[in-house]
């Protein structure tokens, strides 16, 4: 199937213009006439030239604003294939745009919407395609459109809550490091020449920080390459199924950090639970699809576990108590939800609740970082910059006397 770009004119007159997809020529002007248009002009679209690995990425945004559009267009009672056709047309990113008219193809070849999306996994989960089968299967897929934008909506601003948190002190080092070495390599060693006619013993912090110098320079290039060797072992080691547990449980170990991670992981489980459930999907599969996108391999083999219990006639709660990764109340809030049957509303004010949470230790994260920050800067910077200037204030007594 080739692109092609066409102009026409309607039967009042009206020119319009647009790009088809067809096996030829003759099928884009059969197809228009069929639509009342006469073909003025016809040709193929050039290809598009995309290096591997280079294609554009499909962003969160781009999956949101696709869905809202697409479940306005279902709820005014458009057809599946034409709101698909519409919406591929117009979009701007063009990995999109290729898999949105791919989904389009599956479907006019008699594919459901859903086991057409579940042909593109990297661009739509499988939360994602799950919900969307569950709204194809009940005829509500507009109002299961709109909960999947909204918690999409609520999962991009959990992850942006983080990402600000640690934007503010990765600059700070990372400037303090970039000075450092600046000073190390380049404005120390015009110090060291003019220290050696002084001809008297220098004061120790002036050594070590010369000493220093001299490591840096003679070793730069081998200190880079071994800092990128860690990067790569730690990244192969994270891939490995011992490495990702011993690292996530280490991350939830730590005193402040562990603290937001494990919120934002309660906050991500129970809105996708609930979201999922809300949307009739068995419970099973929800748990099976939130471990797989849980994000933290100890909260991945915690929801497992509670898969599996659940699977021999269990309860939720019980297995999530054992696990320890739950707090107290979240497991007490869910046995009510389940006893009541409203797990899926009890598992939105959780994850409302747990928000909430992850905003204030983002606050909290953010001011008790600063003056650390301030102090670390002061202190390195501060101190390196002391340690030259301490044989200038010694030669400036020895003088005055």
């Amino acid at each position: 199937m080739a692109v092609f770009v066409f102009s026409g004119r309607t039967r009042g007159g009206q020119t319009i213009t647009g790009e088809m997809e067809a096996a030829n020529r003759e099928a884009v002007v059969a197809r228009l006439r069929s639509q009342q248009v006469i073909a003025t002009a016809v040709r193929s679209k050039p290809r598009d030239i995309t290096i591997p690995g280079m294609a554009a990425k499909v962003s969160d945004k781009d999956i949101v604003v696709f869905t809202r559009q697409f479940a306005t267009m279902i709820d005014a009672g458009l057809p599946l294939v034409q709101c698909l056709e519409i919406l591929a047309a117009q979009q701007d990113n063009k990995t999109l745009k290729k898999t949105l008219t791919e989904i389009r193809q599956s479907v006019e070849g008699g594919s459901t919407f859903a086991a057409a999306l579940k042909q593109h996994p990297k661009i739509f989960s499988s939360l994602y395609a799950n919900m969307v089968e569950a709204g194809e299967a009940g005829g509500i897929l507009d109002t299961i459109l709109n909960r999947l934008a909204g918690y999409m909506e609520k999962a991009m601003g959990l992850k942006k809550k983080v990402k600000s948190a640690m934007i503010y002190p990765t600059t700070i080092v990372t400037v303090a490091v970039v000075v450092v070495i600046f000073l190390l390599v380049f404005v120390i060693p015009t110090f060291k020449a003019m220290f050696e006619g002084f001809g008297a013993a220098l004061p120790l912090p002036t050594q070590i920080v010369l000493e220093l110098s001299r490591i840096v320079r003679s070793y730069f290039v081998v200190g880079i390459a071994a800092l990128a060797g860690v990067v790569v072992a730690l990244r192969w080691w994270y891939g490995t199924a011992s490495g990702r547990t011993n690292i996530d449980r280490l991350l939830l170990r730590l005193p402040i950090i562990g603290i937001l991670i494990r919120k934002v992981a309660v906050a991500k489980f129970t809105r996708t639970l609930g979201t999922l459930i809300s949307s009739g999907v068995a419970i099973l599969d929800g748990l099976d699809i939130t471990a797989r996108t849980a994000g933290n391999k100890i909260v991945e083999m915690a929801v497992f576990k509670t898969r599996a219990s659940i699977a021999e006639g269990k309860t939720i709660a019980e297995p999530l108590r054992a696990s320890g990764v739950f707090p107290p109340m979240v497991v007490q809030m869910i046995a009510v939800g389940e006893q009541t049957g409203a797990l899926d509303a009890m598992l939105g004010k959780i994850a409302d609740f747990y928000d909430e949470e992850v905003d204030t230790a983002v606050a909290n994260l953010t001011s008790l970082l600063e003056p650390l920050l301030m102090v670390f800067l002061g202190v390195v910077v501060g101190g390196v910059v002391i340690a030259m200037y301490l044989p200038i204030f010694k030669l400036v007594t020895v003088v005055g006397r």
